[in-house]
């Protein structure tokens, strides 16, 4: 089977393409539309430069700080996703992995993977829930999480439903039937390890999620059956979020999703302790920008109030002392844990972790900065148009929307 290890993330993505069925890595690939924001989120990066120094260089790479309360080895978390059919072990995997490496974990509620069974694997583990069904059982679920043990929450509200991709969607049964093994046979038939993966449990994917009950062993809706129910339900207002920040306590309290100057300042307001600035991965509003353009604004709006946090487009670690420097505490990483989970399992997500642990020391060190708190805006080459400073107030009071430059190029993500 060859070297198991692999030394880029793009690597990672490549080894989860070839052993996946073909839906399944559409799911992972995902994005909406034609693409243009998950595309926009990796390009951003590439167009960002460093500004090296050549004298003067420090031995010391410092990366270990404090987010959201957690003691974490360096600034980045493990950004919640949904169903991790990926493997067997699913979210399980991912969270002994993050803990192995002393990173903290964020569990989606559509998750495949009890939050009892996650904290269990990783006690640094941060909760998430959509506005899914009525306030009680909203309540119901946070209780739960809470009980089991999870040290915070990540609350993901903003969702456009666009459904079609120009590459095309992939098929995702609502349970594994007749009609579900007939229409992935032929593309789980080229693909025998994954299967044989599954075949050692004796048990096929799950396609539930059992955090959207109110207790453990309650049996939990199909991912299709919540996603339904979340669209129907009527879209949250800011009064909202005041109430689940009521409802969780005193513990850290992110909400995620913020692209908004205005916006942030609101979440202040509303009481939470945390944002992440994100486009949730390319997979809502296609048209949006990558969050890395909206990061500095926000960050120097609300960053000596709240911890700010970037999730999108994050492929290493040199991509992480960029999100630093331009004002981020910490990143959050999706898909590039997923393709390692893909790939090797916990010791794949073990390995992307150290890749971006290895990049993110070593533009420690080409910098000439010994912590990841000395990371500042002039250690980047910044061309002129990079950022975009959606929904400012203006001088006469009504919001507008303020772009640099030019518009970022669409694309199609790759397939």
């Amino acid at each position: 089977m060859g070297n198991a290890w692999f030394e880029t993330v793009a690597e990672a993505q490549r080894r989860a393409r070839r052993r996946l069925p073909k839906g399944v890595y559409g799911a992972l690939i995902a994005g909406s539309e034609s693409g243009v924001t998950a595309e926009d989120n990796t390009a951003a990066f590439a167009e960002l430069g460093f500004a090296p120094r050549t004298a003067g260089l420090v031995n010391e790479r410092r990366l270990a700080t404090t987010v959201m309360g957690q003691e974490v080895s360096m600034p980045v978390l493990i950004s919640p996703t949904g169903v991790q059919a990926v493997h067997p072990d699913g979210e399980v995997a991912v969270a002994r992995a993050a803990a192995s490496r002393g990173v903290a974990m964020g569990l989606s509620s559509f998750a495949s993977k009890p939050v009892e069974e996650v904290v269990g694997a990783n006690p640094k583990t941060f909760f998430q829930i959509y506005w899914v069904g009525t306030r009680e059982e909203m309540a119901a679920r946070m209780r739960r999480a809470r009980r089991a043990g999870a040290v915070g929450l990540i609350v993901t509200l903003d969702w456009s439903f666009a459904y079609g991709r120009d590459w095309g969607s992939p098929f995702i049964p609502e349970r594994i039937d007749f009609e579900a093994l007939r229409r992935y046979v032929p593309q789980v038939m080229l693909k025998p390890r994954w299967l044989w993966e599954f075949a050692k449990t004796r048990r096929l994917p799950d396609l539930t999620v059992p955090n959207m009950a109110a207790a453990p062993g309650v049996p939990g809706p199909t991912f299709l059956g919540a996603y339904r129910e979340w669209s129907q339900s009527p879209m949250p207002s800011w009064d909202d979020v005041a109430w689940l920040r009521e409802q969780w306590g005193d513990a850290p309290f992110m909400l995620k999703g913020v692209m908004r100057v205005d916006e942030a300042e609101r979440a202040v307001d509303a009481g939470v302790t945390a944002i992440s600035v994100s486009n949730h991965g390319g997979n809502n509003l296609d048209g949006t920008p990558a969050s890395i353009r909206a990061l500095p604004a926000i960050a120097e709006a609300v960053g000596d109030r709240v911890e700010v946090l970037l999730d999108g487009g994050i492929r290493r670690g040199s991509d992480v002392a960029k999100a630093l420097a331009l004002g981020a505490q910490a990143v959050m990483i999706g898909r590039a844990y997923l393709w390692g989970l893909a790939a090797n399992g916990q010791a794949g997500v073990e390995n992307v972790l150290d890749l971006v642990r290895d990049g993110l020391g070593s533009a420690l060190v080409g910098l000439g900065r010994g912590s990841i708190g000395d990371l500042r805006r002039e250690d980047l080459v910044v061309p002129p148009g990079f950022e975009r400073r959606l929904g400012t107030v203006g001088p006469d009071g009504p919001l507008r929307a303020v772009p640099a430059a030019a518009a970022f190029a669409p694309s199609t993500p790759g397939r």
